[in-house]
């Protein structure tokens, strides 16, 4: 058994790279080999939100706080609040982050395959944000 007290890791900000706007991310787990799961409980300030991205074990979001918004390709909008529980299929391309005048905290957990938890790809534009 391992805990690691709350606040005994620092935060980190969402790399512009892979981020628009203000993101906080504060690691909860990284499990080890053989175990792939890895999580993190993501704040996103108004109008922040991911890349395009994929993961290729998939990824679950747990909405804990705010009103944020997730979209999967091809897909509208979706509106997420506390308590919703979202699912990312395998290498389903999609985006999520705070809505346009509201904070949105989650928890993000994905496994690795390989080494890697997630494939960046392009921003998402103000246009498709706006959608």
């Amino acid at each position: 058994m391992k805990i690691h007290p709350a606040g005994s890791r620092p935060s980190e900000t969402g790399p512009a790279e892979y981020f628009t706007g203000n993101v906080r991310m504060d690691p909860l787990i990284a499990t080890p080999d053989p175990a792939r799961l890895r999580g993190a409980s993501v704040t996103f300030e108004p109008g922040a939100r991911t890349a395009w991205h994929t993961h290729p074990l998939g990824q679950t979001l747990i909405v804990t706080a705010g009103i944020g918004r997730a979209q999967k390709q091809g897909e509208a909008i979706q509106t997420i609040r506390p308590g919703d529980v979202v699912w990312f299929a395998t290498d389903e391309k999609h985006w999520h982050g705070a809505a346009p005048d509201c904070a949105m905290t989650h928890i993000a957990l994905q496994e690795e395959l390989d080494g890697k938890a997630v494939d960046w790809m392009e921003q998402v534009s103000d246009t498709e944000y706006a959608d």
